[in-house]
């Protein structure tokens, strides 16, 4: 009887993280055909993304932990066929998305200038082009913000499929209008990085515009459609979403710190950890959504009273987790230096990466379940727990073991990856006792 159930909740969860999974990638080779086109285009416009791209990553990725609380209260709506409370929060995280959409657009308009003034911009033309770009970018914001809210509730609803489709469609006519307006191509003026930033404005318009179009339908599993609870819906929703939030920036504040002390070991180091983190990133990208699968899953599940099938989910998306990042592993130990040679030709920085990734191949394990697991966590409303254990992670665990291991001890960067590894390993371990106990399955949102 077991194998039946368990059977469809895999087919389900390969399901709902394939397409997760594939807009990861999708965005990823958007970023990389910009930067290249960029690079085509000028020296000080590619530079001017560096500090472009770090610091709407960082927006971005800190704004969205408010739709952590939507997707664990849309997702018990919809798995206890409650229609009405997931359009009521559906409607609440929408005007709490736009809300903070315009507040970033206002506060980053006016503080442009001290905010770029924070990084260690080298060239008037580089300065120039990075204030180009945001100018026209802010203004969109709103449109961002609502496009992150919209898709991470559609997919707590166990629709992936559209969020992936339209970022599809969206990011297209971005690579389309880039081409035309970084370099004049077709007619169009050539506007260089200002016509990046229009191009990118035009796939955050199209996204918004079509995903709140489709959640404007009166029917489907998930709809705007309803009157009243938006308030206790909201008060709810920030509830749950608080945690996050600083969960968000404790992550933000120990990547910091901890670019820092890679920083300290030298160029060649710096330039071997960003290749390495790029060969990663494929292992964090499916880790995540096979992440996302799983809270969408356990919000259902538990929205449903059924904690059995929560616990199972979260379950078969870990050990998918753990098995393909386990073969990732694999091909980190067998070809490691052919990896990195897809990012520098330069044989220092080969030699010193090729130890890191050996010690990358170990953490992917530890990676996958504690990632998988934090989403199973978030999914399920317990926002608290994941914030402690990334509280713990990044500011005690990560920076300090990296410190022993790549100062006190003077391995270099190869210490600065058993310093992550540390940290994914006692994640682990704490999110699987975690997750054995179960309390989780009695947070009420």
């Amino acid at each position: 009887m077991a194998l039946k159930t368990k059977f469809p909740l895999s087919r389900q969860l390969l399901g709902l993280a394939a397409p997760v999974i594939a807009q990861s990638f999708l965005q990823t080779l958007v970023v990389l055909v910009d930067r290249i086109m960029l690079g085509h285009y000028s020296t000080d416009a590619l530079a001017a993304m560096q500090i472009n791209g770090a610091l709407l990553w960082s927006i971005t990725s800190i704004m969205s932990a408010f739709s952590v609380g939507a997707v664990a209260l849309v997702g018990r709506g919809v798995g206890g066929s409650d229609r009405a409370f997931a359009a009521a929060t559906t409607r609440a995280s929408l005007i709490l998305a736009l809300g903070i959409g315009i507040l970033i657009s206002v506060l980053g308009l006016l503080f442009l200038d001290a905010i770029l003034s924070l990084f260690p911009i080298d060239g008037a033309g580089v300065l120039a082009a990075a204030r180009a770009y945001l100018t026209i970018v802010l203004l969109a914001m709103p449109m961002r913000i609502l496009t992150l809210a919209a898709a991470s509730m559609l997919q707590a609803a166990g629709n992936t499929s559209t969020p992936f489709l339209v970022a599809l469609v969206a990011n297209g006519v971005n690579i389309g209008v880039n081409y035309c307006l970084i370099f004049g191509n077709l007619g169009a003026p050539a506007l260089g990085i200002r016509g990046a930033a229009i191009g990118s404005v035009t796939a955050m318009t199209i996204n918004a515009i079509v995903l709140l179009t489709l959640l404007s339908r009166p029917q489907g599993i998930l709809t705007l459609w309803g009157r009243g609870g938006e308030r206790d819906a909201l008060k709810r929703l920030l509830r749950v979403s608080a945690p996050a939030l600083g969960e968000r920036l404790v992550q933000h504040v120990g990547f910091l710190g901890f670019v820092f002390l890679i920083s300290s070991l030298g160029s060649i180091a710096m330039a071997a950890n960003q290749a390495l983190d790029s060969i990663e990133s494929i292992c964090y990208l499916s880790a995540n959504g096979l992440g996302v699968a799983a809270a969408a899953i356990v919000s259902q599940s538990l929205g449903a009273n059924r904690p059995q099938q929560a616990f199972a989910g979260a379950k078969i998306a870990t050990l998918f987790g753990v098995g393909l990042l386990g073969f990732f592993a694999c091909w980190f130990l067998l070809i490691p230096a052919q990896l990195l040679s897809v990012f520098t030709q330069n044989p220092d920085i080969i030699r010193t990466g090729v130890p890191c990734l050996y010690v990358a191949a170990a953490a992917q394990p530890f990676m996958a379940a504690s990632i998988v697991l934090g989403n199973a966590l978030r999914g399920a409303g317990d926002t608290q727990t994941a914030f402690y254990v990334a509280l713990a992670g990044w500011l005690i665990v990560r920076l300090s073991a990296t410190y022993v291991f790549a100062f006190v001890l003077d391995l270099g960067l190869v210490g600065v990856w058993i310093g992550s590894t540390c940290d994914w390993a006692i994640r682990c371990l704490v999110l699987v006792l975690v997750f054995l106990r179960g309390e989780w399955r009695k947070v009420v949102v």
